[in-house]
């Protein structure tokens, strides 16, 4: 059985950011990049509610690219942060040492977010794909191109390599993959909350106007209706 037939599991599961910087998102047209951001701090307090191994890695920071998004580094404050030179992360050791070292533990499905997507992203995806067994796991909307085509094109291209595409919400939802699993419940639901958009919604509607629930948040009263005379 081809192991790609496994789906994700924490266990099975490490992620890498790569180069999550502003000048690379100033780039980006592909997707809105406030969604992108948005998408992006969603998919790591996914690994973060999971313990999914995390690398972060950056190029150029102080000449070009500019510090890692402060929304991503909050998420895991305690992580290095591994410096390159090579738009491929794939040539630099420091990013091979780490993903080996979770590697060596089962963690051989590498869930990948990065800028841009057919540069870094494809990039470091073949090359890792070439030299290791590791399967890599491409989120394609929390990653960007310098156009639609460009994003696409990189997606196609990796696809045919063996990548395999998803979005950030789907892999938070194959880690939770059951509702009975109570013990990371509400911080996925509170997740999907807050970076879920109309989901999140659902869910909050769901609870107060389905279940009965509380809301999630204090406010002021809630004064009227009150015609005007």
């Amino acid at each position: 059985m081809s192991s790609k037939l496994q789906v994700l599991a924490p266990q099975n599961s490490q992620i890498i950011f790569i180069d999550q910087q502003p000048q690379m998102a100033f780039g980006v047209q592909s997707i809105d990049r406030q969604v992108l951001k948005n998408n992006v701090v969603g998919l790591a307090k996914a690994a973060r509610i999971f313990n999914i191994p995390t690398t972060i890695t950056t190029v150029e920071t102080d000449s070009f690219s500019g510090n890692t998004f402060p929304e991503l580094l909050a998420v895991v404050p305690d992580n290095d942060i591994l410096e390159r030179t090579s738009m491929n992360s794939w040539d630099d050791q420091n990013v091979r040492d780490a993903l080996a070292k979770h590697a060596a533990d089962g963690r051989k499905k590498v869930v990948v977010a990065g800028l841009w997507t057919e540069v870094c992203n494809t990039t470091f995806a073949l090359s890792c794909m070439n030299d290791t067994d590791y399967e890599i796991y491409m989120v394609a909307d929390a990653s960007g191109g310098t156009s639609v085509d460009a994003h696409k094109y990189a997606m196609d291209r990796m696809v045919q390599a063996g990548v395999v595409p998803v979005t950030w919400q789907q892999v938070l939802l194959e880690w939770q993959r059951d509702w009975a699993r109570k013990e990371t419940y509400d911080a996925v639901t509170s997740l999907v909350k807050e970076h879920s958009g109309a989901y999140g919604m659902g869910i909050d509607y769901a609870v107060t106007h389905v279940h009965g629930g509380a809301e999630r948040v204090s406010h002021g009263k809630r004064i009227g209706p009150n015609p005007a005379k």
